[in-house]
């Protein structure tokens, strides 16, 4: 089905020339040293979380499209050097990850903003240009950029920008995907998964279902498939039911 949903991962040969870990040397990390792939797992771990999603090996190799032997190695470094900690199978950040991982989150999703809101770029392509930037801002930079933005609240895909200073709205949300018949609800965020999805971000973009739209749902198909009207769009929008699930939404 056209726009169906699936997780856009690298593969293990498109990322071999980044190293996967960091010497045992270089333990002790200063700021300016952190080395990419740290904040990549931490940042996934961190996405996990807000998403209620279990913070396992095997989802962080999926989200990640990483081998398990690769991710174990990883998080056995990250362990190894005070970012992470083991409970069973469960993964936890500890408070120094859970800095670092925030620290990130929140230079990407002001990239995102300023992606957006500045330079007008399409929604569907902000999450892979800001990620390309998240890991170059410096705090001066993104001092500034708050300043420039106005301290925003979320990203343009509704999510929190953490140590955002401006209130996210305390909506009740649910998946779009528990939506009833003849239901009109606005589309508030949907999950970092989805945002690793060209398609279905291109999809829902050209559609104008975007944070902030309106929609009525008309229906679904046997196999879960959602059938919206944006309003103020021509046609109506079939979501599978993997997406409509991650996308979360708000009654009228």
């Amino acid at each position: 089905m056209p726009g169906e949903f699936r997780p856009e991962v690298a593969s293990e040969s498109a990322s071999a020339s980044a190293p996967e870990s960091v010497p045992r040397s270089e333990s002790v990390h200063s700021p300016a040293e952190y080395h990419p792939p740290v904040e990549e797992y931490l940042e996934t771990m961190l996405s996990l979380a807000e998403e209620g999603v279990p913070v396992i090996q095997a989802r962080i190799a999926e989200r990640l499209g990483r081998s398990a032997p690769s991710v174990s190695e990883m998080l056995e470094r990250l362990t190894d050097d005070g970012y992470v900690t083991r409970q069973g199978r469960r993964l936890d950040l500890t408070v120094r990850g859970q800095d670092l991982a925030e620290k990130v989150v929140r230079k990407h999703r002001l990239a995102e903003r300023l992606l957006v809101d500045v330079i007008g770029l399409e929604w569907h392509k902000v999450h892979r240009e800001a990620g390309r930037w998240e890991h170059v801002i410096s705090d001066d930079v993104e001092a500034r950029l708050v300043e420039l933005l106005g301290d925003p609240a979320t990203c343009p895909h509704g999510n929190p920008i953490p140590g955002s200073h401006s209130a996210v709205p305390a909506t009740p949300t649910r998946p779009l995907g528990e939506v009833g018949a003849g239901e009109r609800v606005r589309l508030l965020r949907i999950s970092e998964e989805v945002e690793l999805n060209m398609g279905s971000l291109a999809m829902l973009d050209h559609a104008g279902f975007i944070p902030g739209a309106w929609a009525v749902v008309d229906g679904r198909d046997g196999e879960g498939t959602v059938e919206v009207r944006v309003e103020g769009e021509p046609g109506s929008l079939h979501l599978p039911a993997d997406l409509s699930d991650r996308l979360f939404v708000g009654a009228a």
